[in-house]
Formats: C-alpha cells, structure tokens, sequence
C-alpha cells in the first residue's frame, strides 16, 4: 500500500458474514494466482513489502494476550503440526505477518488450511507452492531472483504481501479478493470454504480483562459477491 493509506481489517461481525455467503462442500483447487501486468509503483511497492526484513513477533501491546492466543491456537493446530516449537514458529510468524499485512491472522489460518492443509512442501497441479500456495511468477514480479517460496518466513511474506494487495484492489470486498488469490473470481466455492475454516477452526475472541492488540480500522464489509 501506499504510505499513509489507512487499510482494512478483516473482522466482521458472524451476522454479516452469514449474510454474504452460502457454504458448500466443493473442493477448491489450491493457489493459481493469475499474472496481472503491474504498475510500476505498484511493483515498487510490493517489493518493498517483500523486501522487509524486521524479525517475526506476535503483534499484541500485552505479551499475556498473546501467550493466551499462541496456546489456544497451538492446540488447535496439534491435528496439523506434530511438534510444538514447529507450531510456535508457524503461528507467531502467521500473526505477525497477517497483521503487518492488516489481515486478520485467524483468517490466513483458515486460508492456509485449504490451499495446504498446512503443508510446508506443499505444490499445487498449477504449481502453487507452500503454505500459502504461492505462485512462483511473484518471485519474477515483485521479489528477488533465488528467494525459496519454501521457506517459512519468505512464503508467509509473499502469501500475505498478495492477499492484501487483492485486497486493496478488490476495495475491501474479501469474497473477491480471496477468489482472486484462488484464481476463480466471481466462484463462490474457495471464499465459502476459507470462510468455513476460519469459523469452525480459527476463530478467536479476545478475553474481556486483556488490553486489546493493535489492530487496523475495522472493515466498510466482508464477503460480498457483487
């Protein structure tokens, strides 16, 4: 984004997500972003995004909020992801790069779980690659030659870095964004079952007595399919 653009969460009310999308059982091909010819700030932008290199930390202003959220999300995650330290340094890095994103972390979660079912090695038939299912045309378009879509860190990077500049371009509509990360936008299967993930899985609610964390303005709206 372009310094000093306010940008949008993703924490919608369960009503108004309820309202924008119809769940169904269809399987969703995973990560087959589609190459988009870029503007040259654009292009700028998202390199810099990329470029970042400040060390992950969970982004909340009271470290018990977070010790809270890294267990609850740990056990969640325990079907997934065998050992602990692997887990801790899975999420931390999810929450920091979701939220350095201005995304909601527990969404990217919900996403991850279907383009990968958290699977660091994980390549699509269209040859998306990792836990986000990045394509590697990114790499070529807003990276640097040799950067491994492999590696933790730079694939959550990436995978975030796309989501809000979808985002951005879908002007806050996230059922748009997330077909366009996906590949089928205007389809209604891949939003509804990142949706559907992130609420039977993901979601989370802050405890009433802890400071709340830094967060961006709360979205114009949620999933809509117009």
């Amino acid at each position: 984004m372009v310094a000093g653009t306010t940008r949008l969460s993703l924490r919608p009310t369960l009503a108004a997500i309820a309202a924008a999308c119809t769940l169904c059982g269809t399987p969703a091909a995973a990560g087959d972003q589609k190459y988009e010819p870029l503007s040259a700030a654009v292009r700028a932008q998202l390199y810099g995004s990329i470029a970042d290199k400040a060390p992950p930390r969970l982004a909340f202003e009271d470290p018990f909020e977070g010790e809270v959220w890294l267990k609850v999300m740990s056990a969640r995650l325990a079907r997934h992801v065998a050992h602990e330290a692997d887990r801790t340094e899975l999420l931390t890095t999810i929450h920091y790069e979701a939220t350095r994103a201005g995304l909601d972390p527990q969404l990217v979660l919900g996403l991850i779980q279907v383009e990968s079912r958290f699977r660091k090695f994980a390549v699509s038939s269209a040859g998306a690659r990792g836990y986000m299912q990045v394509m590697p045309f990114w790499i070529d378009t807003i990276g640097d030659v040799g950067q491994n879509l492999f590696n933790l860190r730079t694939n959550l990077r990436y995978g975030c870095t796309i989501l809000r500049h979808y985002l951005d371009a879908e002007r806050g509509n996230v059922f748009r964004a997330l077909g366009r990360y996906n590949g089928s936008l205007g389809k209604p299967d891949y939003p509804n079952l990142v949706r559907r993930a992130w609420l039977q899985n993901w979601q989370y609610e802050r405890e009433p007595a802890t400071t709340r964390a830094r967060e961006p303005p709360r979205p114009q709206r949620f999933l809509g399919q117009g």
